[in-house]
């Protein structure tokens, strides 16, 4: 009997979680950089140095790097249920576009307060502002030193370990500051050294929030080869049409996609389906839902 409609669907799961990363480092370099984070805050009201609030902010930004690289680790481990079908990977993306938002929002107010210290300058303490510096650069060392034993088996230590090399940077541009101020007397260089870990900590705020933005509209993630993913797929030997092709990100890196895929009436439905899943992976996408269908079956479709 010849059926109007064939139709072969298909869900291709291979997720890469994050589960295997090492989350003991992470903890141990996220533990070091809190402690350094609020010695920071706390030593920069009490000395009137903007550099080390600054770099305070600098650390919190790190802080919520390394947050976020547990909360994937945690919550990647945690299997899809009934109703939440998907699993809890967007939990990541929430987390880390809050904490986006509270550095980018922090940081703009440190450029205002140096800003106005220009005119008026404040004195500042430049041996606790010291000695803060010099302990923030030996925590940054040893969170580098944990982090660099693990970077090679977990994109997110190795993301956690180049935000802690930039981190050692502004501690050292604190050290430098304070040094300065204390040979010269001037409160420029604490302004200056502000600007500097600003520089440093906006744009990575902002990159972290619009990545995360895009990623909560359903958006492709950056670098993906979005053009390449259609002509592949309609090169397929016994493909005449594709259509509702999707593609999206549950966590900003692994790629989703979705796709009605038209065969020839002598064509196996099973063979195109293995073919288009291997497209799909060669691209760079493991996870794929499939349909396989004839050309009649386009008039029962609401195309998207």
């Amino acid at each position: 009997m010849l059926h109007s409609h064939e139709h072969a669907h298909a869900h291709d799961h291979d997720h890469d979680h994050v589960g295997d990363a090492p989350l003991h480092a992470l903890l141990i370099a996220l533990g070091v950089t809190s402690v350094v984070f609020f010695a920071e805050l706390i030593g920069g009201w009490l000395t009137g140095s903007m550099a080390l609030m600054a770099d305070a902010m600098h650390m919190l930004s790190d802080a919520a790097g390394l947050i976020i690289a547990v909360i994937a680790v945690v919550i990647g481990k945690r299997a899809a249920s009934v109703n939440a079908t998907y699993g809890y990977r967007r939990v990541e993306v929430l987390a880390a576009a809050v904490n986006a938002l509270t550095v980018l929002l922090i940081s703009i107010w440190i450029v205002v307060q140096a800003i106005r210290r220009i005119s008026t300058p404040t004195e500042i303490d430049t041996g606790p502002m010291m000695v803060i510096a010099v302990i923030g650069l030996v925590a940054n060392a040893i969170s580098a030193w944990v982090l660099h034993s693990q970077r090679e088996n977990s994109v997110n230590v190795e993301g956690a370990f180049l935000h802690v090399l930039v981190d050692m940077l502004g501690s050292v541009a604190v050290l430098v500051a304070g040094a300065v101020i204390a040979l010269t007397g001037s409160q420029l260089p604490d302004v200056i050294a502000s600007f500097l870990i600003a520089a440093l900590v906006l744009p990575r705020a902002w990159s972290l929030l619009r990545h995360s933005l895009q990623v909560l509209l359903e958006q492709v993630p950056p670098g993906f080869d979005v053009e390449s993913v259609e002509p592949a797929l309609r090169a397929i030997d016994g493909v005449v049409d594709i259509h509702d092709l999707h593609l999206w990100s549950l966590d900003g890196v692994s790629v989703l996609a979705t796709v009605h895929v038209v065969k020839h009436p002598g064509q196996k439905a099973s063979r195109i389906l293995d073919s288009a899943q291997k497209v799909l992976r060669e691209l760079g996408i493991e996870h794929s839902t499939i349909q396989v269908e004839l050309p009649e079956h386009r008039g029962h479709e609401n195309v998207c």
